[in-house]
């Protein structure tokens, strides 16, 4: 069974991620940061929020399937 505290988490970082697969980065940010308050620590949070900042710097195209693409190492 889950914490109360889990549930919250999984609430927000599945907000985010339905907002980010829609393109709705500030939307997504938004959750992914409130999912962070609730553990600083959740991995697929802090990768999700970076990978946002990213795409509201430089968007997807248009025909994007929501795959990350890494350009770095």
């Amino acid at each position: 069974m889950l914490s109360n505290e889990k549930k919250e988490l999984l609430k927000l970082y599945n907000e985010g991620l339905a907002a980010y697969k829609q393109r709705k980065w500030q939307a997504a940010a938004e959750s992914f940061k409130s999912a962070l308050k609730v553990d600083p620590k959740d991995g697929p949070s802090v990768l999700y929020l970076q990978r946002v900042k990213e795409y509201m710097k430089n968007p997807p195209p248009e025909d994007w399937d929501g795959a990350f693409v890494m350009t770095t190492k």
